[in-house]
């Protein structure tokens, strides 16, 4: 189908920040109408939406914002003017699969990182071309599985953020995420209601304790603790709370976000009044996966600290995932040094930390080659759209991230993988916890 027209717009996210919205047509070629007379041409829609986010990997491809006074500097009038223009005006009446126009794209902006048209504005083009194109599969997740030659589609484990700290929710904790991982369930909709349960059981609990329930970012309680330990100690009294077994039933997982600690050559932890070296934070970390049924832990050291990440996955990679976000960045080549080095064994998956379908899925396939773990994310600033649950499914990629169990952007993703488990019927395979399982 050739492109008939692209039509790019700035919306809100879920933080109240600009970002980039793309609507573009596709036109069928001509043919008889429904009476076998004339001709006629079907045009063909296709929309989405960019997010954006907060705890940015340094090596991320570059989104573009005005740095204007309107919207703080934030606003994206600059992105959506290149899509407007620039690449409306290159592939306009041009046909295209998702790879050559992708690769159109990346030509077009030229630079390593898409700084010069914003990987937000080529990023939107790219998604919404996925959902123009996937009207002919009936449902995007079965595109993205024929353009990835995915034979065995499955349902994700999903990593749920209950307790949201760092740059997610300021005065709270130094760690960002503290996940529930309901490993015991036996579907999508099942593990849906075991974090449900753990969720409203957990605010009982904040309750009880006087503490807040006011949420961060992701739609995780942002409660002030006395600790960072005592985040994972609340995780644990939930989870039995609310009936369940922690470790059999609901494990747990944390992004450390740990970036946003380096200083000099040290990681200072202010919620417990702690400077560590890179040896002590990962002495840390084997306490705790000793303690609790810590399962997972992402970005546990600064994304350049390859030598320590080494040490980190020697150390732990046997027992736990170990997950590589600012690390790795979705970026193919970053991948490649991590197998190379043997740091990590699982990546984090964002669209748009390289801004466009075809290269995330160049780096889904590359870590499931290399034996690696896949877990498909959201943003901190999300929106409505929920292309990364079709995107979990058809790429079978074994786990996603999309927040907690409140926030309706959050909870739009959640509802969509359970439409896809439902239209899917008997044929569902749900990845649980076998998605953490060495290879």
């Amino acid at each position: 189908m050739k492109i008939a027209n692209i039509l790019a717009r700035e919306i809100l996210d879920s933080r109240g920040n600009p970002t980039v919205e793309v609507a573009l047509t596709l036109e069928d070629s001509w043919g008889l109408n429904a009476e076998g007379v004339g001709r006629t041409a079907t045009a063909v829609l296709g929309r989405a939406s960019v997010p954006s986010g907060a705890s940015t990997g340094a090596h991320e491809a570059l989104e573009l914002r005005d740095d204007e006074a309107r919207y703080g500097g934030l606003g994206v009038t600059r992105a959506v003017g290149n899509v407007n223009n620039e690449i409306k005006n290159t592939l306009l009446g041009n046909e295209y699969d998702q790879s050559t126009l992708d690769e159109t794209l990346i030509r077009l902006d030229g630079t390593p990182n898409k700084s010069r048209l914003g990987a937000n504005a080529i990023l939107g083009v790219s998604l919404a071309f996925a959902h123009a194109q996937a009207k002919a599969f009936k449902y995007l997740y079965q595109y993205f599985a024929d353009i990835s030659d995915t034979e065995t589609i499955s349902l994700p484990l999903p990593l749920m953020n209950v307790l949201n700290g760092g740059k997610q929710a300021t005065n709270s904790l130094d760690f960002q995420e503290y996940m529930i991982v309901p490993v015991g369930a036996g579907s999508f909709h099942e593990a849906l209601r075991y974090g449900a349960e753990t969720f409203h059981a957990l605010k009982k609990i904040l309750e009880q304790k006087n503490l807040s329930t006011l949420v961060g970012d992701e739609g995780g309680f942002a409660p002030t603790l006395n600790s960072n330990e005592e985040g994972i100690q609340l995780l644990m009294e939930a989870i039995d709370k609310a009936g369940y077994s922690a470790g059999q039933d609901i494990a747990i997982a944390i992004d450390s976000a740990a970036s946003g600690w380096l200083s000099g050559d040290k990681y200072e932890l202010p919620k417990d009044g702690k400077t560590l070296t890179a040896e002590e934070l990962i002495n840390l970390y084997e306490e705790w996966t000793k303690k609790y049924p810590l399962i997972s832990i992402e970005d546990g050291l600064a994304e350049d600290d390859w030598a320590n990440w080494k040490i980190l996955t020697e150390r732990l990679g046997e027992k736990i995932q170990i997950v590589g976000d600012d690390l790795f960045v979705t970026n193919v080549k970053r991948l490649r040094q991590g197998i190379d080095e043997k740091v990590a064994n699982a990546i984090l998956i964002k669209p748009n930390q390289i801004g466009t379908i075809t290269e995330t899925i160049e780096a889904i396939k590359l870590a499931k080659f290399a034996g690696y773990k896949t877990i498909v994310s959201h943003r901190s600033g999300e929106t409505e759209d929920t292309t990364i649950a079709d995107l979990s499914v058809g790429l079978a990629a074994g786990q996603i991230k999309t927040g907690s169990l409140s926030r309706s952007e959050r909870l739009a993703k959640y509802n969509q993988l359970w439409r896809i488990e439902e239209e899917l019927g008997s044929k569902a395979v749900f990845s649980g916890g076998r998605a953490l399982t060495k290879n």
